[in-house]
């Protein structure tokens, strides 16, 4: 590896740094925002998204850059691949994020009801799986990245239950479906980005370990 290039994969890996720390805050910030009914703090999530994906193209720019002029090979060519895929699921929890914050806004103009599933214990879940999937990545930790994979079925059980108490709030409630299919998304959303957190502990056990996973080990 030539000193150019150890230099270009050490941007790439402080740029990966930066944008996790923002998709991490704007998560925290979307929950929070549902929790407390803030619209303000949502407006926030939403109004960060833009440098978010500006983060995310160039961060793929480093990579395709890195590819066509030192052609990497073996180990370092799987890792750039790697960032490519975690810059993608990067941005697409990002997005998720800003989902869940313009949900905020839509149900701070409903006439108040209140949820009718635990959302912080299944946001709590899912950003930690998300917290402990980046550290797995910052760490390269494998085993951390296991640990990550066999908690998304329980994000995607409490999402489940709540769909079922949201229609039979609806059938009780009809007045109320506005709200109520508000909160569906957000649970919806929420357990998206436990998949995509998924997503990048299985990619952390590709770069360590060179093996593809896709369940619970």
């Amino acid at each position: 590896m030539t000193l150019l290039m150890l230099r270009e994969l050490d941007k790439v890996k402080k740029e990966l740094l930066e944008l996790c720390a923002m998709v991490e805050e704007s998560v925290a910030k979307a929950i929070q925002s549902v929790e407390q009914m803030n619209v303000e703090l949502a407006r926030e999530v939403i109004a960060g998204d833009d440098d978010i994906d500006a983060a995310e193209v160039a961060l793929d720019e480093e990579c395709f850059k890195l590819i066509a002029l030192y052609q990497p090979v073996a180990v370092d060519l799987r890792f750039i691949v790697a960032v490519i895929k975690f810059n993608n699921d990067l941005e697409r929890i990002a997005d998720l994020a800003a989902n869940i914050a313009e949900r905020t806004v839509a149900l701070a103009d409903i006439v108040d009801v209140p949820a009718p599933f635990n959302f912080s214990e299944m946001a709590r879940k899912a950003q930690g799986m998300l917290k402990k999937s980046l550290d797995a990545l910052v760490n390269l930790d494998a085993d951390m990245a296991r640990r990550v994979i066999c908690l998304d079925d329980e994000v995607d059980l409490l999402h489940s239950n709540n769909f079922q108490l949201v229609k039979d709030k609806i059938r009780r409630h009809p007045e109320h479906i506005d709200a109520l299919l508000q909160y569906v998304t957000v649970s919806r959303h929420v357990e998206r980005i436990a998949d995509l957190s998924t997503n990048i502990a299985e990619e952390v056990i590709y770069i360590v370990e060179g093996d593809i996973v896709r369940h619970c080990l």
